[in-house]
């Protein structure tokens, strides 16, 4: 990758956590455009958030992973993260193995709930599995952008005690156990406050599951070699096209209560492209403090009041000294 393709590297005032990640198709004639694409991707990342940052590189194609080949091993997670920017974490020669795994999650963090200190706060974050939510145990690597009432969720599922402090980790416990797409969305509509979210199951590794909650804005995007790509902004997908030589076909910003799982089905023998594998609609809900103009850190004014126009999530008002919440419309 040549240093001319990447971006500065800055901060803008921050207000909330960067998502971005990629499923890489592998049919893509170089493999080395779309890593060009996530690193800068992470760049652009640092604006919504420096506490912390990381990546995850998940999976490996037949005959690409193993120690031989210095790869992923197949069903394999590498985990990198730390204090500060992307910009820090991220190491030149993490390049042989990003240029090899199927699917990578990235993020970059501005704390709300949990110490920056504190490592287990950080992400991405490896998420045993459990069955709270009815399904079987699966452990998740997943990544959150948002805030949301997370003693809510404690108080309505049965949970095991958390590792860090972080209102994340109760989310992707409650995803670690969900079997189906109903189980996820009902996950999902139980979630007070902000939240997009990508996260994948580490017995399912080539496949990604994306949400946008409420307010919390998630894109995805598709280049012309059918990798797919998500990004919290859509114009990091902009400056992405200015800075390597990806062309994207496709960019969307996801509509408040939008599920989707995208990846490669597993085959013996046999590749796929990436693809949309599912969808699902779901009614989110926010509380009347979420609406806060720093959901859109780093938006352009067009693309913050297109995304305003189309919101549609319910209102959650606390009542009296009780702590419940009722939803209005």
């Amino acid at each position: 990758m040549s240093d001319s393709n990447r971006p500065p590297m800055k901060c803008i005032s921050c207000g909330m956590c960067g998502l971005f990640g990629m499923v890489r198709s592998p049919f893509a004639g170089d493999p080395g455009l779309a890593s060009d694409v996530f690193v800068t991707l992470g760049a652009l990342a640092e604006e919504r958030g420096t506490d912390s940052a990381g990546l995850a590189l998940l999976g490996a194609w037949p005959g690409l992973g193993g120690p031989e080949t210095g790869g992923v091993p197949a069903a394999g997670c590498r985990v990198v993260k730390g204090r500060g920017r992307f910009s820090a974490i991220w190491r030149p020669e993490f390049l042989p193995e990003l240029d090899r795994a199927p699917v990578v999650l990235g993020h970059t963090r501005w704390a709300t709930q949990g110490s920056p200190d504190e490592a287990g706060n950080a992400s991405p974050m490896v998420v045993p599995g459990t069955a709270a939510a009815g399904g079987p145990s699966a452990g998740v690597v997943a990544t959150h952008n948002g805030d949301i009432d997370a003693a809510g969720l404690r108080s309505r599922f049965a949970l095991p005690p958390a590792s860090g402090t972080t209102d994340s980790e109760p989310i992707f416990q409650l995803l670690a156990g969900c079997a189906d797409r109903s189980a996820v969305t009902g996950v999902l509509e139980a979630l007070v406050g902000r939240a997009a979210l990508a996260w994948v199951h580490r017995d399912r590794p080539t496949e990604v599951h994306l949400a946008r909650a409420a307010l919390s804005p998630l894109t995805v995007a598709v280049d012309t070699e059918q990798n797919i790509y998500w990004a919290s902004n859509p114009r990091w997908f902009r400056e992405a096209e200015r800075h390597t030589r990806v062309e994207f076909a496709t960019v969307v910003l996801l509509r408040e209560g939008t599920y989707l799982k995208v990846g490669m089905e597993c085959h013996p023998g046999r590749r796929d492209r990436p693809e949309v594998l599912a969808t699902a609609a779901f009614l989110p809900t926010a509380r009347a403090t979420d609406m806060d103009g720093r959901v859109w850190t780093g938006f352009t004014r067009a693309d913050e009041e297109c995304d305003r126009a189309g919101l549609r999530h319910r209102v959650a008002e606390r009542l009296g000294d009780t702590g419940d919440l009722l939803s209005v419309a």
